[in-house]
């Protein structure tokens, strides 16, 4: 139960050990100065108020924080007391050490609070997020859409020409291995979480949305300038990286809470995918269940709604500045689908714009702010389509999304007071290793991979100009494998008949190769090597490498945090300049 507001100065008296558990924000967090953060303390049993307390730098909390915190002697579920302080902020740049005592056991933490610079380097930033993109994704891309020639690159990605690199070190605080909510949620708080877990740090209470908060880019954007703010992704809008603007929770799978959390801080441009998390239960295709009319809501607010390419086509006209985007009740289906193929759920949703077309319209409408813009883009499907181990969906999508980064490129070239920021939230284990050549006798596939000399070079076609190879399935293809993997059967060529799905469940916890593929002449059934609860392929610890272009870029070099990243943006962008 909760128990009275109490001003935690007391000194420690009592001979029994309590220690104090965790303290959040965890060591070494790096905070903005005046930003807000909630501050929790845990202790591992339950402990009277008067035998608690918290200092900083030596003071009492309350006092350098300007309130009470607040005790609770028992958190739900949990047979121990808190004490706790929500939006804290502290209003000057410095090291803190905090201090959490009681009946004589201290645990500290140390914070590094920081200012940045005076004077804005940047007007607007654009960052884009190639997800689950690693070096494997990025050569690929090259050689299917530009080809190669005695080993030389006919062509280079718009990716390859950004002037400033570094790499990225992605793991979260309760695991080396991350996934996309934690490490995005990194980049765009400048705090380090844990798994699943969207602008807050992951308490041991049930409720995954009474975790200690931290401010997302999105509202330090709204709480220190008057910037437009866009989110632009292939995903459900309410998916873990475009969640991670705006979102404060320990479950990124709280869909229906993160769409309604979008009218927090209202970013003016939203499109992408996830309907069904904005329409009221009593609409069909619904996955709320309460009877929040999201869309209402942002049409209420001044949102001009677009379902289709038409109709987005028609918002961009609108003078409004604002709209709302969402062109599917799930995930929008991949450039290979939707305009190759006319596979997947195209036919269901046969309109859907591209990411270079959601790109175009939100740097069209957020350059109309004459105070600047932060536009976030999701190449959402590289990594949706690298789970199932789909590789030539995943690339095409990675060809999509530097298509989107050459809009940007392009964008900053006429107007050079943008950042421009290309990373990965993290990597999978997948490599380039040779190719895939039909030519070869006999019918063992294996036998028809080619590698060293006998790789020679893809022969992927693009007559059109378009960027893209007219067929995917040539007779000599490029030979990309995961290193991790369930059971499934492995068929060496590209799934023409729609994404790939390769296995089924069996019982409720294991995952078995799909049988539909085993009779593929020359499929190999290749036993897994991750749990059998695993149904696709996993994310790798690898760091991802960020690419960085124009004022404030070169603050990204060398080894960084994705924290590091969020200090560099907010500085480029002057938010929270030093004060007397």
């Amino acid at each position: 139960m909760r128990g009275l507001i109490a001003v935690l100065t007391v000194t420690t008296c009592l001979a029994s050990a309590a220690e104090a558990a965790t303290i959040y924000p965890l060591d070494r967090a790096d905070i903005l100065v005046r930003s807000p953060f909630d501050l929790k303390v845990e202790f591992d049993k339950v402990v009277k108020p008067d035998d608690v307390k918290v200092t900083i730098n030596g003071k009492p909390a309350a006092e350098v924080l300007g309130r009470d915190l607040e005790f609770i002697e028992k958190e739900d579920g949990v047979d121990a007391s808190a004490v706790r302080l929500r939006a804290a902020h502290i209003a000057q740049p410095g090291a803190y050490t905090v201090g959490a005592t009681a009946a004589g056991d201290t645990k500290t933490v140390t914070w590094n609070v920081y200012a940045t610079q005076a004077t804005p380097k940047a007007k607007n930033v654009i960052f884009f997020l190639g997800d689950g993109m690693s070096v494997a994704h990025r050569t690929a891309a090259r050689l299917m859409s530009k080809g190669m020639t005695e080993g030389k690159a006919n062509g280079r990605l718009h990716m390859d020409d950004l002037d400033r690199m570094a790499f990225i070190g992605t793991s979260a605080t309760n695991s080396i291995s991350t996934d996309s909510a934690n490490s995005m949620s990194a980049y765009m708080t400048g705090h380090k979480t844990a798994v699943n877990a969207l602008g807050v740090y992951a308490d041991r209470t049930k409720s995954s949305l009474d975790d200690p908060r931290v401010e997302t880019v999105a509202e330090a954007l709204r709480r220190l300038s008057k910037k437009s703010i866009g989110i632009v992704s292939g995903a459900e809008i309410e998916d873990a990286t475009p969640a991670a603007v705006i979102a404060h929770t320990r479950l990124r799978s709280d869909k229906p809470d993160i769409a309604t959390q979008f009218l927090d801080t209202k970013p003016e441009i939203i499109l992408g995918g996830g309907s069904a998390y904005f329409l009221p239960k009593s609409t069909p295709g619904s996955k709320r269940k309460d009877d929040k009319d999201l869309i209402k809501a942002f049409r209420d607010d001044g949102y001009a709604l677009a379902t289709d390419k038409a109709e987005l086509a028609a918002a961009s006209g609108t003078n409004t500045g604002k709209i709302l985007g969402l062109f599917h009740t799930g995930n929008m289906d991949t450039v290979l689908d939707r305009e190759f193929l006319k596979k997947g759920t195209v036919p269901r949703f046969p309109n859907q714009p591209g990411l270079v077309d959601m790109t175009k319209v939100a740097l069209d409408q957020l350059s109309k702010n004459p105070d600047g813009f932060f536009l976030m883009v999701e190449g959402a499907l590289i990594d949706k389509q690298s789970h199932p181990m789909d590789w030539e969906r995943a690339l095409f999508d990675t060809i999509e999304f530097d298509k989107a980064v050459g809009l940007g490129l392009e964008f900053a070239r006429k107007n050079p007071d943008t950042l421009v920021i290309v990373t990965s939230d993290h990597t999978h284990g997948v490599s380039l290793i040779g190719t895939i050549d039909d030519a070869k006798p006999g019918t063992d596939m294996r036998e028809k991979i080619g590698v060293y000399a006998a790789a020679g070079f893809p022969n992927y076609e693009d007559k059109d100009g378009d960027g893209y190879p007219d067929r995917i399935d040539v007779s000599r293809r490029l030979a990309m494998f995961a290193a991790d993997f369930p059971d499934y059967y492995e068929t060496f060529r590209p799934k023409l008949d729609g994404p790939f799905e390769p296995t089924v469940p069996k019982g409720k916890q294991e995952f078995v190769a799909n049988e539909a593929y085993r009779d593929v002449p020359g499929a190999v059934l290749r036993i897994g090597n991750l749990p059998r609860e695993a149904d696709s392929a996993v994310h790798a610890v690898d760091d991802v490498i960020l690419q960085a272009t124009g004022p404030g870029s070169d603050a990204f070099k060398g080894y960084m945090e994705e924290s590091d990243v969020y200090r560099a943006m907010v500085d480029a962008l002057a938010l929270a300049p030093p004060r007397d």
